[in-house]
């Protein structure tokens, strides 16, 4: 008889009681393969709506349905055992309405199986995070650069440059991180104002472009893989696997064009 216990999921609950210790890891994944490697070393990994521009070469993220979020989801899922899978709302599906909001958060829980969704938004949606939490869909916020709504921003801008607008981002923070999100992601913002959300949120921040002030960091895993050759200027860069995939197809190309692929009795033993 095996005595091998099972492996848990990490939770919400336990995210957030890594406030203030241990950093937090996490990588984004949209596909069961990748998904398998990264739940070896993430405590949560994002399935983001990045997947988008990553995965399916659209523009922005606005573009990104729901249906898209729930495929990649299911996969992510599949292929993980321990870290806690967060699934992104995309644009359109939560800004409404709270009651909006809870049945496509539903729709990605029941479909995906996923322990927790992401939002973007702070004061604004404070109003919905609440509704969802209540409900029982953890819920992780974002504030400071939110792709969403780079129409409005007017691009892809680093936060808090100016300091008079410091009291607005720390007032978002606050906002959903009372409103009863497990964790925030704080995007683009500079170290000083994180700095300041971090010891003010009693909820742990995950920084992407935010420096090590914060109590985690995530990445886009295709960004630190060296799959973006034009990834942007935060991201250390661990790999170069564009480099050794290119590589690999060209010497696939060059045994083709010699003919020195497999003949069928090589195949079919």
């Amino acid at each position: 008889m095996s005595t091998q216990k099972p492996i848990r999921r990490t939770t919400a609950p336990q995210i957030t009681r890594r406030k203030g210790g241990e950093p937090i890891v996490s990588l984004t994944s949209y596909h069961a393969h990748t998904a398998a490697i990264v739940d070896k070393y993430a405590d949560f990994i994002l399935v983001g709506d990045s997947l988008g521009m990553v995965m399916h070469g659209m523009e922005s993220t606005v573009g990104v349905s729901l249906e898209l979020m729930i495929m990649h989801g299911k996969a992510v899922v599949r292929g993980t055992q321990k870290a806690l899978v967060v699934v992104d709302m995309p644009f359109g599906t939560y800004e409404e309405s709270p009651s909006v909001a809870f049945r496509n958060a539903a729709r990605i829980m029941k479909e995906t199986q996923c322990g927790a969704v992401k939002l973007e938004g702070g004061q604004r949606m404070a109003e919905t995070v609440r509704f969802l939490t209540e409900r029982g869909i953890p819920v992780m916020a974002h504030t400071g650069l939110t792709p969403q709504s780079t129409n409005v921003m007017g691009g892809f801008k680093t936060q808090g440059r100016d300091e008079d607008t410091w009291p607005m981002h720390v007032e978002d923070a606050k906002a959903v991180a009372e409103a009863g999100a497990f964790a925030l992601v704080l995007e683009g913002m500079v170290e000083p104002l994180a700095a300041q959300i971090t010891k003010e949120v009693a909820i742990p921040t995950i920084g992407i472009g935010a420096s090590a002030e914060c109590d985690g960091q995530i990445l886009v895993l295709e960004d630190m893989l060296g799959l973006n050759p034009t990834p942007p200027k935060f991201v250390k860069v661990f790999g170069n696997l564009g480099g050794q995939i290119e590589a690999a197809v060209k010497a696939y190309a060059d045994e083709v064009k010699d003919r020195s692929f497999p003949t069928e009795d090589q195949v079919y033993r």
